[in-house]
C-alpha cells in the first residue's frame, strides 16, 4: 500500500511504500477512494515540523515540560535518544475518509466486503489507499451520499460535537468564529438546527465561500467590517445566543470577542485550537458558559471503545463518536449537510503533498481539500528498502523485528543495527508504516505485513520481539516453534499457561534449543556489574532495598490493561527483581505485596506498591514502586548490603562502595542496553542462553505471583520452573 506520511523533524510530506496493516479482530480493511485533509490539525502539524528546534520547542512548551521532567527520571542521554527517535520517525496524516469494504476482521457485524463506508479516527483512517479501522469508527454511507462528500463525515462529527455542547434551539442567533472547513460545516449544522447564523473569519474569501454555500444568513470579515457593531446589530442588540470557536490561532482574541458580544448567559464553545484565557469581567458578568469541545464526541481516546469495540450504553450516551459521524452521513442523505459545496481542491492521491504545500504556504484560499485515489491498486506484503548497508562479519547473524514502538527505537534497535555480528533482515509492524520508517532508518532489507512473513524468512535466524505485551508470549513461543532464537522485550509473557508452554519446549528439546533472552538490560550495565564484583562470588545473604520512582500513567493507558500490558508489576517490575537476582546470585522463591490504601480516586492498585522478596540463597529484598513521588526525583535507587559491605547504585549514574572503613565513588553510564544486545549476539555464536533460563522464568513467575499476592494478601511461593 502507499500512505501519506510527516517527518516532524523538517515538516517534509512524502507518499511511502509500506507493506499492508494488519486486520486486528473487530476491525474492517477497507481501499480508499476518498480522504478529506483536515488544515487545522494537519497544517499545523507541518507548519510546527517546518520549525527549528527551538521554535518546535516555543510552539510546544507543554512537551518541553515532559522532556526536562524525563531527563530528571532516566537522565540527559536516555531522554535524548527518545527524543531523537521521536522527531526522526514518520508520522501517518489524515483522519477522515470513505471507501470500499475488502475484508471484515473476527468479531465485527454489520459490514461485509463490497460495502460503501465513511470511516474516522487518528492512526485509522489514514491518507492510505489502504486503512484497518475499528468497526466502531466506520459507517455504512447511506443511499444519494457521493463517497467524496461522505470523506468529510469525521471532520462533521467534530463540528457536530460542538454544536450538542452549545444546546442550539430554534430561532436563536449563533456566531461562529472562524470558517475553515470545520467551522462551515458547524454553520451548515445550526442551520439545520433552526438557527440564524452568523459567521466571521479573517478571510474575505471564506467568508463569501460561506455566503455562497448558504453555511451562514451573514458574515462579515475581521479586520474589514466593524464587526462587534454589526454582531450586535445582527442581535437586536442583545448579543448572540451562542458561539461556536472553530479558529485556529494561539491569540486569546476569539475568547475575548465571543465574550464582549454574548447576551447574558450565552453558551461559548471551542472546538478549534485558541488561546484560552478568558476575560472574566464578561464571562462573570454575563454568567456565560464555557465549555470545550473534544474532538468527534464521547469514544475519542477511549482504547475500550476505539480499539475495543466496547460500545457505549444508547440510553446513557446518545452520541458516541461513530453515531456522530452516522448523523453527519444522514443530513448529507437528507441535504442539510452539503459537504461538496465547500470542495475548493481535489487532488489525486499521487499529488497529495501539493496538497499540503497549500495548506501550510498560505498564498491561497481554501477549504474543502479532498484526496482521490485510484481504482486499482497494488497489494503489496513485502517491501524492499532502500536501507543504507550495515557492516557485519562473515559470520553475522541475520535478525529480524517484530514491532517497533519508541522504546525499541531508541535503545534497541540502534544496537543492532551498529553490531558487526548483526544484520538486519525483516521488520514487521502492526501499521506497515513504521516498519517501513524503521526498516530504512535502521538497515532492514524488507518491511512485511505478517508476523509469519519474519519468522518464516530463512535468512532470518534471530527475531528481536518489541509488540505490545500481550503478544509477547504467543510470538516468543511461535519463534522458538519455528526454531529462531528470541530476544524478547519485557514481559516474557503475562500468564502463567503462556510461561509453562515457552519452559516445555526446553524440557522437551532433543537438541540444542534455541537461545532466549527477555530485555532485562539492567544486569548488563556497568553499575550493576561493579556492584556485584564489590561483593564477591560468595557473600553470603544479601539484603536489598530497591527503590523506583516510577510516575504516574493514565488507568487507561494500555500498559494498565491486564489483558494487554498486564499491569505495572509484571509490565516494568520485572526489570528490578531481574536485577536483585543478579546482584545476588540467586532465584527468587517468595513474594509478597502490598499497595498503598486511601481513597484517591487516581490511585492505581498496582502504581504504589512495596514488593518483598525471598532468594533460594537466603537474600530478601524490598521494592518499592511509587507513582506519588516528586517528578524530580531520579527514578531509580539500589541499596545493598552484606558480608560487611555496602553498594547504592543511582539511577545507573554513580555508584558508591563501602567496605570496612573505606568509601570510593564512580560513574556508572547507560542501563545496559547496547551490553544486552552483544550478549543475546554473543549467547548465539557460542550456543549459550546469556541469562540463565530458570532464572529468567523464575522471574516472570515472581511478577505473576506478586499480582495475586496484592489481591490476597499473601505470602506465596515462587516454584522452580
Amino acid at each position: 500500500m502507499r500512505i501519506l506520511a510527516l517527518r516532524f523533524n523538517d515538516g517534509s510530506v512524502q507518499i511511502l511504500e509500506a507493506p499492508a496493516p494488519v486486520l486486528e479482530p473487530g476491525s474492517v480493511r477497507v481501499r480508499t477512494l476518498h480522504s478529506a485533509v483536515s488544515p487545522g490539525t494537519e497544517g499545523n502539524k507541518i507548519i510546527t515540523g517546518k520549525k527549528s528546534l527551538i521554535g518546535k520547542a516555543k510552539a510546544r512548551p507543554d512537551q518541553v515540560k515532559m522532556v526536562i521532567d524525563m531527563a530528571r527520571t532516566v537522565g540527559i542521554r536516555d531522554t535524548l535518544n527518545k527524543v531523537r527517535s521521536k522527531l526522526d520517525g514518520a508520522q501517518p496524516l489524515g483522519y477522515s475518509l470513505a471507501g470500499v469494504v475488502t475484508e471484515v476482521g473476527r468479531g465485527v457485524a454489520g459490514f461485509k466486503p463490497g460495502d460503501l463506508v465513511a470511516c474516522g479516527g487518528g492512526g485509522y483512517a489514514n491518507h492510505a489507499d489502504e486503512v484497518v479501522v475499528p468497526a466502531n469508527l466506520c459507517n455504512v454511507i447511506p443511499e444519494g451520499v457521493s463517497p467524496a462528500a461522505a470523506s468529510f463525515s469525521t471532520l462533521a462529527a467534530i463540528s457536530m460535537q460542538g454544536l450538542r455542547l452549545a444546546y442550539p434551539t430554534l430561532g436563536e442567533r449563533a456566531l461562529v468564529i472562524g470558517l475553515g472547513i470545520v467551522g462551515q460545516l458547524a454553520s451548515q449544522l445550526l442551520k439545520a438546527n433552526g438557527c440564524r447564523v452568523l459567521g466571521i473569519d479573517i478571510s474575505e474569501q471564506a467568508v463569501d465561500l460561506a455566503r455562497r454555500s448558504g453555511s451562514i444568513d451573514e458574515g462579515f470579515t475581521l479586520g474589514k467590517d466593524s464587526v462587534e457593531e454589526r454582531i450586535l446589530d445582527y442581535s437586536d442588540g442583545r448579543g448572540v445566543d451562542l458561539t461556536l470557536i472553530c479558529a485556529a490561532t494561539a491569540s486569546n482574541d476569539p475568547v475575548q470577542l465571543a465574550g464582549r458580544v454574548s447576551r447574558q448567559r450565552a453558551r461559548v464553545v471551542v472546538v478549534g485550537a485558541v488561546g484560552m484565557d478568558l476575560p472574566r469581567e464578561d464571562y462573570y458578568r454575563k454568567e456565560i458558559a464555557f465549555s470545550v469541545s473534544c474532538s468527534y464526541g464521547p469514544g475519542r481516546y477511549d482504547p475500550s471503545y476505539e480499539e475495543g469495540g466496547l460500545d457505549y450504553p444508547y440510553g446513557f450516551v446518545r452520541w458516541t463518536e461513530g453515531r456522530n459521524m452516522k448523523a453527519a452521513l444522514e443530513l448529507m442523505a437528507d441535504g442539510s449537510l452539503r459537504p461538496e459545496a465547500l470542495i475548493t481542491h481535489r487532488y489525486a492521491f499521487e499529488e497529495a503533498p501539493a496538497a499540503y504545500a497549500l495548506v501550510a504556504g498560505g498564498e491561497e484560499t481554501y477549504s474543502g481539500i479532498v484526496l482521490d485515489y485510484p481504482e486499482v491498486q497494488e497489494d503489496k506484503t513485502v517491501v524492499a528498502l532502500a536501507a543504507a548497508p550495515t557492516a557485519h562479519g562473515n559470520d553475522s547473524i541475520g535478525v529480524g523485528c517484530i514491532g517497533a514502538g519508541s522504546y525499541a527505537q531508541a535503545f534497541l534497535l540502534p544496537f543492532f543495527k551498529s553490531h558487526a555480528r548483526c544484520r538486519l533482515t525483516r521488520i514487521s509492524t502492526r501499521t506497515g508504516l513504521s516498519a517501513v520508517d524503521a526498516g530504512t532508518r535502521y538497515g532492514f532489507n524488507e518491511a512485511v505485513s505478517e508476523a509469519e512473513d519474519v519468522l518464516t524468512d530463512p535468512s532470518t535466524e534471530a527475531v528481536m520481539i518489541a509488540t505490545r505485551h500481550d503478544q509477547h508470549g504467543p510470538l516468543a513461543l511461535a519463534a522458538l516453534r519455528a526454531g529462531r532464537h528470541v530476544f524478547v522485550e519485557k514481559p516474557l509473557c503475562l500468564r502463567e499457561d503462556e510461561l509453562h508452554a515457552i519452559a516445555d519446549i526446553y524440557r522437551n528439546a532433543s537438541t540444542a534449543a534455541p537461545i532466549l533472552q527477555v530485555g532485562f538490560n539492567r544486569r548488563f550495565s556497568p553499575g550493576a556489574r561493579t556492584v556485584r564484583k564489590h561483593f564477591g562470588t560468595n557473600p553470603g545473604p544479601l539484603v536489598m532495598d530497591y527503590r523506583i520512582n516510577a510516575g504516574r500513567i493514565p488507568g487507561d493507558h494500555w500498559i494498565q490493561d491486564p489483558d494487554v500490558g498486564g499491569g505495572r508489576i509484571i509490565g516494568e517490575v520485572c526489570h528490578f527483581i531481574d536485577l536483585m537476582q543478579y546482584v545476588c546470585g540467586a532465584n527468587p522463591v517468595e513474594v509478597r505485596a502490598m499497595h498503598v490504601g486511601g481513597k484517591a480516586p487516581a490511585s492505581l492498585p498496582q502504581d504504589d506498591v512495596q514488593i518483598s522478596l525471598r532468594f533460594a540463597d537466603g537474600s530478601i529484598g524490598q521494592i518499592t514502586y511509587v507513582s506519588c513521588g516528586a517528578k524530580s526525583l531520579p527514578k531509580e535507587r539500589l541499596e545493598v548490603s552484606g558480608a560487611g559491605r555496602t553498594a547504592i547504585l543511582d539511577n545507573f549514574n554513580r555508584v558508591e562502595l563501602y567496605m570496612g572503613g573505606k568509601k570510593s565513588r564512580s560513574a556508572a553510564s547507560g542501563k545496559g542496553q547496547p551490553e544486552e544486545v552483544d550478549a543475546f549476539l554473543e549467547g548465539i555464536r557460542a550456543g549459550r542462553q546469556p541469562i540463565d533460563l530458570r532464572s529468567q522464568f523464575a522471574t516472570t513467575l515472581a511478577t505473576i505471583r506478586a499480582v495475586e499476592s496484592l489481591a490476597t494478601g499473601e505470602v506465596l511461593a515462587v516454584e522452580v520452573i
